[in-house]
């Protein structure tokens, strides 16, 4: 989480997490759920919009736009990095 984002997760930038096995493959979609649930500490406004992240919020995956990989459905595959980024700013 940067550019602002990690305020809303307890200031922590970087989670290195194991996701709990399930019958279909981890998806961007379901990872933002968990990520709601089990990381994200206020604000999930801020963060989330439907299912989605809110408008403002950059997401790469392994240092790609995620809209090149498949946005909400890319299936996630081990040891992926997936960054937020925050390009909102107060004034």
């Amino acid at each position: 989480f940067r550019g602002g984002a990690e305020l809303l997760f307890d200031g922590v930038r970087k989670h290195q997490v194991t996701l709990p096995c399930q019958p279909e493959p981890w998806d961007i979609r379901n990872l933002l759920q968990w990520i709601k649930q089990n990381l994200l500490r206020e604000r999930p406004e801020l963060f989330m919009q439907g299912e989605s992240v809110r408008p403002g919020i950059l997401v790469l995956i392994n240092d790609a736009d995620w809209e090149l990989m498949g946005e909400l459905d890319y299936k996630l595959q081990d040891q992926d990095n997936v960054l937020f980024i925050s390009t909102l700013h107060g004034g």
